[in-house]
């Protein structure tokens, strides 16, 4: 059982003690590396693994689900007769859907655990792909970004929980988030291929079979984390409620969570919108083929995935700080390339490349919240981090559609150089763990 469980339980159990615990004294930055360095890594018996590969799983399935989005704008605007604008339903309904399981994790993580969130997730994600093949009307579709948002949110904070407890987290979190890109390549690749050939909808028999298997997988490895009623003890659900909101009273006063929560707003706003945008760009600014240019999208994911396995290692032994520093420069400069040169060979080039670089962040990240952010802090402090990201991750693409609406879709290039500088200048005001405390960086 994942460290973070049992944090949990004392937290729901506690009277006195769990005001103290999330008292506002927390919120000073030292507290967090003598907390997180007398955590124990999790040793890599047979359950753990399994659970890991279930972790594995769930992202991967949420990659195939967010990178086709972006192979298949073209279609939906076209199928449904959109314009640029509207699509901004489906962005706004995944916030909301973040949102909601963010306002709902610290609570339901006291009645069900975190096996129990992880599998009410899978099982919402799977529900909601089951409303998708059949090309429903505009608005079921758009509702279900929601509900399928609101399935990740109670998912991977959690799932990420468990990672960073493991041995070695930092070399499991890259191969997690980098399985999240490498399904970010495939949905791309396979919607393309499909949606070229045929009804762009029948792609999404795909997600709805990796959503059945993650679902299963999911309910079988943390099934021994599944506490129905068990964690509250003889606690009232009043009592469990002032528990959630003292939980997450004491995080939203975490100078870390906030710090890394714009970093991610930023980051994640900035890669959406590249990989969601890119092709309608490369089709009406660019005068691409909508059959050819679909797999740039496919470029910009593979990139990232290969910069999420190759760079994990070096980013961690060079200094996370640094590096990601470095990346992120890069990724301007890709950027600035991409824009100010008109053609789309060197545009793929570049998006290849800038999705590789931009690798790292999301595990490297998650990676130093772990060592910054106090232990009984850390699930919800992830969650809320993660409702900041699809925030970011909702908003800027809706943002770039409406301004297309209005002055074209060639609004994305300045957008993303604003995003990824931004970006730049957020984690400089992260905090660098190893110069917060040497001990906080034991694998």
């Amino acid at each position: 059982m994942a460290p973070t469980v049992s944090t949990e339980i004392e937290l729901a159990n506690s009277t006195t003690s769990t005001t103290d615990g999330l008292s506002p004294d927390s919120s000073n930055n030292a507290a967090p590396i003598a907390a997180t360095s007398a955590l124990t890594p999790v040793d890599l018996t047979l359950p753990v693994k399994l659970k890991l590969s279930s972790a594995i799983l769930c992202f991967f399935n949420a990659g195939i689900n967010d990178g086709s989005l972006g192979a298949l704008l073209p279609y939906i605007l076209r199928h449904y007769a959109l314009s640029t604008s509207r699509i901004a339903f489906c962005y706004l309904a995944a916030f909301l859907g973040w949102l909601f399981a963010a306002l709902l994790n610290s609570y339901a993580r006291l009645r069900i655990g975190d096996g129990g969130l992880i599998i009410a997730g899978a099982a919402l994600q799977f529900a909601a792909q089951l409303f998708r093949f059949w090309s429903p009307p505009f608005g079921v579709f758009a509702v279900t970004f929601g509900i399928v948002a609101l399935g990740q949110g109670t998912q991977e904070p959690s799932a990420n929980t468990f990672v960073s407890g493991v041995k070695r987290s930092h070399r499991w979190l890259g191969a997690v988030h980098g399985c999240y890109a490498l399904g970010g390549l495939c949905g791309p690749l396979i919607a393309t291929a499909i949606a070229s050939h045929g009804n762009w909808a029948t792609f999404y028999y795909v997600p709805t079979g990796i959503g059945a298997l993650n679902l299963a997988l999911c309910g079988y490895a943390f099934r021994d984390q599944v506490v129905w009623g068990q964690v509250s003890g003889d606690q009232s659900s009043t009592r469990q409620s002032k528990t959630a909101l003292r939980e997450l009273s004491a995080t939203v006063k975490q100078k870390s969570v906030w710090q890394l929560s714009i970093f991610f707003f930023l980051y994640l706003g900035a890669c959406i919108t590249a990989g969601g945008w890119v092709v309608e760009f490369l089709v009406v600014v660019r005068d691409g083929d909508l059959a050819s240019v679909g797999y740039v999208a496919a470029a910009f994911n593979g990139g990232t995935a290969l910069g999420r396995f190759v760079l994990a290692e070096p980013t961690y032994r060079w200094g996370e700080k640094r590096m990601l520093t470095i990346y992120g420069i890069a990724s301007v400069a890709l950027e600035l390339v991409f824009w100010l040169v008109p053609n789309i060979v060197v545009n793929a080039v570049m998006v290849c490349i800038m999705g590789f670089v931009l690798g790292p962040f999301f595990a490297t990240g998650i990676s130093v919240g772990s060592k910054i952010i106090p232990t009984e802090l850390q699930a919800s402090g992830l969650a809320m981090i993660f409702v900041m990201a699809q925030a970011g991750g909702a908003g800027f693409p809706a943002l770039t559609g409406i301004i297309s609406g209005h002055v074209g879709v060639q609004a994305l290039q300045p957008m993303l150089v604003a995003l990824l500088s931004l970006m730049v200048i957020s984690w400089l005001f992260v905090p660098n763990p190893r110069k917060l405390g040497s001990g906080s960086i034991a694998a």
